[in-house]
Protein backbone atom coordinates (compact mmCIF):
# COMPACT_ATOMS: atom_id res chain seq x y z
CA UNK A 1 0.00 0.00 0.00
CA UNK A 2 1.31 3.47 -0.85
CA UNK A 3 1.86 5.88 2.02
CA UNK A 4 -0.26 9.01 2.21
CA UNK A 5 1.53 12.11 0.92
CA UNK A 6 3.34 14.19 3.50
CA UNK A 7 1.57 17.34 4.64
CA UNK A 8 3.31 20.24 2.81
CA UNK A 9 3.24 22.28 6.01
CA UNK A 10 5.14 19.55 7.81
CA UNK A 11 7.75 19.59 5.07
CA UNK A 12 8.04 23.38 5.34
CA UNK A 13 8.51 23.14 9.09
CA UNK A 14 11.45 20.78 8.70
CA UNK A 15 13.72 22.96 6.57
CA UNK A 16 14.80 26.62 6.46
CA UNK A 17 12.49 28.79 4.39
CA UNK A 18 14.15 31.29 2.02
CA UNK A 19 12.81 34.81 2.18
CA UNK A 20 14.91 36.94 -0.14
CA UNK A 21 13.82 40.42 -1.12
CA UNK A 22 11.17 42.65 0.38
CA UNK A 23 8.26 41.24 2.33
CA UNK A 24 5.24 40.25 0.26
CA UNK A 25 2.98 41.91 2.82
CA UNK A 26 5.12 44.59 4.52
CA UNK A 27 3.97 45.84 7.90
CA UNK A 28 3.48 49.55 8.46
CA UNK A 29 4.92 49.75 11.97
CA UNK A 30 4.25 53.20 13.42
CA UNK A 31 7.22 54.78 15.22
CA UNK A 32 7.03 55.40 18.97
CA UNK A 33 8.57 58.08 21.14
CA UNK A 34 9.77 55.77 23.89
CA UNK A 35 9.89 52.16 25.01
CA UNK A 36 10.85 50.93 28.46
CA UNK A 37 11.59 47.20 28.83
CA UNK A 38 11.61 46.04 32.45
CA UNK A 39 12.87 42.52 33.02
CA UNK A 40 10.54 40.97 35.59
CA UNK A 41 12.14 37.51 35.49
CA UNK A 42 15.57 36.43 34.31
CA UNK A 43 18.03 33.69 35.25
CA UNK A 44 20.08 36.20 37.26
CA UNK A 45 19.51 38.86 39.90
CA UNK A 46 22.57 40.97 40.62
CA UNK A 47 21.99 43.85 43.05
CA UNK A 48 25.47 45.27 42.48
CA UNK A 49 25.11 45.99 38.77
CA UNK A 50 25.50 49.65 37.87
CA UNK A 51 23.00 51.59 35.78
CA UNK A 52 23.46 54.44 33.33
CA UNK A 53 21.38 57.01 31.48
CA UNK A 54 19.25 54.33 29.84
CA UNK A 55 19.54 51.46 32.36
CA UNK A 56 17.93 51.39 35.82
CA UNK A 57 18.88 48.63 38.26
CA UNK A 58 17.02 47.27 41.27
CA UNK A 59 19.17 47.22 44.43
CA UNK A 60 18.80 45.10 47.51
CA UNK A 61 16.30 46.49 49.94
CA UNK A 62 13.00 46.36 48.08
CA UNK A 63 11.36 44.66 51.05
CA UNK A 64 10.64 44.58 53.85
CA UNK A 65 9.32 41.05 54.33
CA UNK A 66 8.55 39.25 57.55
CA UNK A 67 11.52 37.43 59.11
CA UNK A 68 11.22 36.76 62.86
CA UNK A 69 14.89 35.77 63.06
CA UNK A 70 15.81 39.49 62.96
CA UNK A 71 15.38 41.94 65.83
CA UNK A 72 12.88 44.03 63.85
CA UNK A 73 10.94 40.96 62.71
CA UNK A 74 11.61 41.89 59.09
CA UNK A 75 14.37 41.84 56.50
CA UNK A 76 14.92 43.53 53.16
CA UNK A 77 15.13 41.48 49.99
CA UNK A 78 15.98 41.73 46.33
CA UNK A 79 14.19 40.10 43.43
CA UNK A 80 13.67 36.49 42.44
CA UNK A 81 15.66 34.84 39.64
CA UNK A 82 14.81 31.56 37.96
CA UNK A 83 15.28 29.72 34.68
CA UNK A 84 12.70 31.73 32.80
CA UNK A 85 11.95 35.06 31.22
CA UNK A 86 9.35 37.80 31.57
CA UNK A 87 9.36 41.48 30.67
CA UNK A 88 7.01 44.41 31.08
CA UNK A 89 7.00 46.53 27.91
CA UNK A 90 5.82 50.13 28.25
CA UNK A 91 5.35 51.89 24.92
CA UNK A 92 4.73 55.64 24.71
CA UNK A 93 3.50 57.52 21.67
CA UNK A 94 2.74 61.13 22.40
CA UNK A 95 0.95 61.29 25.74
CA UNK A 96 -0.37 57.71 25.58
CA UNK A 97 1.47 54.84 27.29
CA UNK A 98 0.50 51.18 26.85
CA UNK A 99 1.84 48.36 29.04
CA UNK A 100 2.23 44.84 27.69
CA UNK A 101 3.49 41.70 29.41
CA UNK A 102 5.86 39.64 27.28
CA UNK A 103 6.18 36.11 28.76
CA UNK A 104 5.64 35.28 32.42
CA UNK A 105 8.61 33.27 33.73
CA UNK A 106 8.83 29.71 35.02
CA UNK A 107 6.98 29.57 38.34
CA UNK A 108 3.55 30.88 39.38
CA UNK A 109 5.17 33.17 41.95
CA UNK A 110 8.34 34.84 40.63
CA UNK A 111 6.88 37.27 38.11
CA UNK A 112 4.05 38.55 40.31
CA UNK A 113 6.34 38.69 43.35
CA UNK A 114 8.92 40.75 41.49
CA UNK A 115 6.25 42.99 39.98
CA UNK A 116 4.88 43.64 43.46
CA UNK A 117 8.32 44.47 44.87
CA UNK A 118 8.87 46.88 41.97
CA UNK A 119 5.53 48.58 42.60
CA UNK A 120 4.02 47.36 39.32
CA UNK A 121 0.24 46.88 39.45
CA UNK A 122 -0.84 43.85 37.35
CA UNK A 123 -4.14 45.59 36.62
CA UNK A 124 -2.18 48.12 34.52
CA UNK A 125 -1.22 45.37 32.05
CA UNK A 126 -3.32 45.72 28.91
CA UNK A 127 -2.33 42.54 27.06
CA UNK A 128 -0.10 39.47 27.36
CA UNK A 129 2.11 38.13 24.56
CA UNK A 130 3.67 34.68 24.79
CA UNK A 131 6.83 34.14 22.76
CA UNK A 132 6.21 30.36 22.62
CA UNK A 133 4.70 27.52 24.59
CA UNK A 134 7.62 26.35 26.75
CA UNK A 135 6.68 26.36 30.41
CA UNK A 136 9.60 28.58 31.52
CA UNK A 137 7.87 31.42 29.67
CA UNK A 138 4.27 30.64 30.57
CA UNK A 139 4.41 29.40 34.18
CA UNK A 140 3.65 32.80 35.69
CA UNK A 141 0.21 32.93 34.07
CA UNK A 142 -1.14 31.08 37.12
CA UNK A 143 0.07 33.81 39.45
CA UNK A 144 -1.18 36.57 37.17
CA UNK A 145 -4.63 35.02 36.89
CA UNK A 146 -4.88 34.73 40.66
CA UNK A 147 -3.95 38.34 41.38
CA UNK A 148 -5.00 40.53 38.49
CA UNK A 149 -8.71 40.40 39.22
CA UNK A 150 -9.74 41.75 35.80
CA UNK A 151 -11.48 39.64 33.20
CA UNK A 152 -10.95 39.47 29.43
CA UNK A 153 -7.24 40.26 29.40
CA UNK A 154 -6.13 39.76 25.76
CA UNK A 155 -3.37 37.21 25.22
CA UNK A 156 -1.69 36.89 21.81
CA UNK A 157 -0.25 33.47 20.98
CA UNK A 158 0.73 31.34 18.00
CA UNK A 159 -1.78 28.51 17.38
CA UNK A 160 0.93 25.86 17.84
CA UNK A 161 1.56 27.00 21.39
CA UNK A 162 -0.61 24.14 22.69
CA UNK A 163 1.76 21.51 21.25
CA UNK A 164 2.72 18.65 23.57
CA UNK A 165 6.49 18.41 23.85
CA UNK A 166 9.07 16.36 25.63
CA UNK A 167 12.82 15.99 26.07
CA UNK A 168 14.05 12.53 25.11
CA UNK A 169 17.74 12.42 25.97
CA UNK A 170 19.44 9.10 25.12
CA UNK A 171 20.04 7.04 28.24
CA UNK A 172 17.36 8.84 30.27
CA UNK A 173 13.63 8.51 30.72
CA UNK A 174 11.80 11.00 28.47
CA UNK A 175 10.54 14.05 30.34
CA UNK A 176 7.28 15.48 29.07
CA UNK A 177 7.10 19.25 29.38
CA UNK A 178 4.09 21.03 30.90
CA UNK A 179 1.61 21.91 28.15
CA UNK A 180 -0.61 24.99 28.26
CA UNK A 181 -4.38 24.45 28.41
CA UNK A 182 -6.47 26.87 26.37
CA UNK A 183 -9.59 25.84 28.25
CA UNK A 184 -8.01 26.61 31.61
CA UNK A 185 -6.64 29.97 30.47
CA UNK A 186 -9.98 31.06 29.07
CA UNK A 187 -11.61 29.90 32.28
CA UNK A 188 -9.29 32.25 34.19
CA UNK A 189 -10.41 35.17 32.04
CA UNK A 190 -7.71 35.39 29.38
CA UNK A 191 -9.06 36.28 25.94
CA UNK A 192 -6.85 34.07 23.75
CA UNK A 193 -6.03 35.44 20.28
CA UNK A 194 -4.27 32.99 17.98
CA UNK A 195 -2.12 34.54 15.25
CA UNK A 196 0.15 32.65 12.86
CA UNK A 197 0.89 35.78 10.81
CA UNK A 198 2.35 39.08 12.04
CA UNK A 199 0.10 41.12 14.33
CA UNK A 200 0.02 44.84 15.00
CA UNK A 201 -0.99 46.01 18.47
CA UNK A 202 -1.31 49.39 20.19
CA UNK A 203 -2.63 51.31 17.16
CA UNK A 204 0.04 49.87 14.91
CA UNK A 205 2.99 50.66 17.23
CA UNK A 206 3.89 47.11 18.35
CA UNK A 207 4.61 44.21 16.00
CA UNK A 208 4.32 40.58 17.03
CA UNK A 209 6.27 38.74 14.35
CA UNK A 210 4.26 35.54 14.11
CA UNK A 211 6.22 32.72 12.46
CA UNK A 212 9.79 33.73 11.71
CA UNK A 213 11.43 32.98 8.36
CA UNK A 214 14.53 30.78 8.78
CA UNK A 215 17.09 32.26 6.42
CA UNK A 216 20.49 31.58 8.00
CA UNK A 217 22.27 28.31 7.29
CA UNK A 218 23.58 27.82 10.83
CA UNK A 219 20.54 28.51 13.06
CA UNK A 220 19.03 25.03 12.76
CA UNK A 221 16.97 24.91 15.93
CA UNK A 222 16.61 22.36 18.67
CA UNK A 223 18.54 19.05 18.79
CA UNK A 224 16.83 15.66 18.27
CA UNK A 225 16.05 15.29 21.99
CA UNK A 226 13.41 18.03 21.65
CA UNK A 227 10.26 16.30 20.41
CA UNK A 228 6.59 17.01 19.82
CA UNK A 229 3.53 14.78 19.81
CA UNK A 230 1.87 14.56 16.39
CA UNK A 231 -1.23 12.75 17.62
CA UNK A 232 0.25 9.39 16.65
CA UNK A 233 3.91 9.50 17.64
CA UNK A 234 6.73 11.61 19.04
CA UNK A 235 8.97 13.25 16.44
CA UNK A 236 11.88 15.67 16.37
CA UNK A 237 10.70 19.27 16.79
CA UNK A 238 13.64 21.40 15.64
CA UNK A 239 11.92 24.66 14.78
CA UNK A 240 9.56 25.39 17.71
CA UNK A 241 7.41 26.99 15.04
CA UNK A 242 5.37 28.96 17.61
CA UNK A 243 8.45 31.06 18.50
CA UNK A 244 7.84 34.76 17.88
CA UNK A 245 9.23 38.11 18.98
CA UNK A 246 8.02 41.61 19.84
CA UNK A 247 9.25 44.56 17.75
CA UNK A 248 8.96 48.34 18.21
CA UNK A 249 10.33 51.09 15.97
CA UNK A 250 11.72 53.99 18.02
CA UNK A 251 11.46 57.18 16.02
CA UNK A 252 14.76 58.09 14.32
CA UNK A 253 16.56 55.29 16.19
CA UNK A 254 15.42 52.01 14.68
CA UNK A 255 14.03 48.67 15.77
CA UNK A 256 13.92 47.35 19.33
CA UNK A 257 13.56 43.55 19.19
CA UNK A 258 12.52 41.54 22.25
CA UNK A 259 12.95 37.75 22.18
CA UNK A 260 11.87 35.05 24.62
CA UNK A 261 14.26 32.19 23.86
CA UNK A 262 15.05 33.05 20.28
CA UNK A 263 14.35 29.49 19.12
CA UNK A 264 13.93 30.85 15.58
CA UNK A 265 17.56 31.98 15.72
CA UNK A 266 18.25 35.49 16.95
CA UNK A 267 19.76 36.54 13.61
CA UNK A 268 16.76 35.11 11.76
CA UNK A 269 14.48 37.08 14.06
CA UNK A 270 16.22 40.39 13.48
CA UNK A 271 16.34 39.86 9.71
CA UNK A 272 12.67 38.91 9.71
CA UNK A 273 11.77 42.09 11.64
CA UNK A 274 13.82 44.21 9.23
CA UNK A 275 12.19 42.58 6.23
CA UNK A 276 8.64 42.96 7.55
CA UNK A 277 9.01 46.58 8.58
CA UNK A 278 11.45 47.86 5.98
CA UNK A 279 13.44 49.45 8.82
CA UNK A 280 17.13 48.48 8.45
CA UNK A 281 18.47 49.92 11.72
CA UNK A 282 18.64 47.68 14.78
CA UNK A 283 18.63 49.94 17.83
CA UNK A 284 18.36 47.30 20.58
CA UNK A 285 18.14 43.54 21.03
CA UNK A 286 16.92 42.21 24.39
CA UNK A 287 16.03 38.72 25.65
CA UNK A 288 17.06 35.09 25.34
CA UNK A 289 19.36 34.13 22.46
CA UNK A 290 19.48 30.35 23.16
CA UNK A 291 23.21 29.87 22.65
CA UNK A 292 23.84 27.77 25.76
CA UNK A 293 24.84 24.11 25.74
CA UNK A 294 26.74 21.80 23.45
CA UNK A 295 24.10 21.90 20.69
CA UNK A 296 24.32 25.69 20.32
CA UNK A 297 27.79 26.77 21.39
CA UNK A 298 29.26 25.87 17.94
CA UNK A 299 27.24 28.70 16.35
CA UNK A 300 28.20 31.40 18.85
CA UNK A 301 30.96 32.78 16.61
CA UNK A 302 28.78 33.15 13.52
CA UNK A 303 25.92 34.60 15.54
CA UNK A 304 28.18 37.17 17.20
CA UNK A 305 29.70 38.12 13.84
CA UNK A 306 26.25 38.66 12.34
CA UNK A 307 25.01 40.71 15.28
CA UNK A 308 28.16 42.80 15.29
CA UNK A 309 27.53 43.60 11.64
CA UNK A 310 24.04 44.82 12.51
CA UNK A 311 25.64 47.40 14.87
CA UNK A 312 22.93 47.65 17.55
CA UNK A 313 23.24 50.38 20.14
CA UNK A 314 22.14 48.07 22.97
CA UNK A 315 22.39 44.30 23.40
CA UNK A 316 21.02 42.70 26.57
CA UNK A 317 21.32 38.91 26.31
CA UNK A 318 19.45 37.06 29.03
CA UNK A 319 17.86 33.81 30.10
CA UNK A 320 19.14 31.00 27.82
CA UNK A 321 21.97 32.90 26.12
CA UNK A 322 24.65 31.12 28.15
CA UNK A 323 27.89 32.36 29.70
CA UNK A 324 30.12 31.55 26.73
CA UNK A 325 27.94 33.63 24.39
CA UNK A 326 27.70 36.39 26.98
CA UNK A 327 31.50 36.67 27.09
CA UNK A 328 31.75 36.58 23.29
CA UNK A 329 29.11 39.29 22.85
CA UNK A 330 30.65 41.48 25.54
CA UNK A 331 34.07 41.20 23.89
CA UNK A 332 32.76 41.88 20.38
CA UNK A 333 30.39 44.73 21.30
CA UNK A 334 31.73 46.33 24.49
CA UNK A 335 29.81 49.58 23.97
CA UNK A 336 26.49 47.88 23.24
CA UNK A 337 26.50 44.84 25.56
CA UNK A 338 24.79 45.25 28.94
CA UNK A 339 24.33 42.52 31.54
CA UNK A 340 20.75 41.42 32.16
CA UNK A 341 19.20 40.91 35.57
CA UNK A 342 15.75 40.59 37.09
CA UNK A 343 14.44 44.09 37.81
CA UNK A 344 16.53 45.94 35.22
CA UNK A 345 14.79 48.57 33.08
CA UNK A 346 16.04 49.76 29.69
CA UNK A 347 14.68 53.08 28.44
CA UNK A 348 15.02 53.76 24.72
CA UNK A 349 13.70 57.04 23.38
CA UNK A 350 13.63 59.13 20.22
CA UNK A 351 16.25 61.88 19.99
CA UNK A 352 15.45 64.90 22.14
CA UNK A 353 13.61 67.62 20.28
CA UNK A 354 12.33 65.32 17.54
CA UNK A 355 8.65 65.77 16.77
CA UNK A 356 6.37 63.31 14.97
CA UNK A 357 5.85 63.91 11.26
Amino acid sequence: MCEAPTDPREVAMAVPRPAAGTAVDPVGLEPVDEIVVTTLVDNVFDALLAGDERTTRTPLGVGPVQAPQFETGTTTVGLMAEHGFSALVSVRRGAVTTRLLFDTGLSPDAMVTNAGRLGIDPSDIQAVILSHGHWDHAGGLAGLAGRRGVRSLPMVVHPMIWTRRRLSVPGREPMELPTLSRRALEGEGFAVLERREPSLLVDGCVLITGEVDRTTEYERGMPPAHQRWTGDAWEHDPLVIDDQALVVNVRDRGLVVLTGCGHSGVVNIVRHAQRLTGVPELHALIGGFHLSGTAFEPIIGRTVDALTGLAPGLVVPGHCTGWRAQHALAAAMPDAWVAGSSGSSFKLAAPAGQLPD
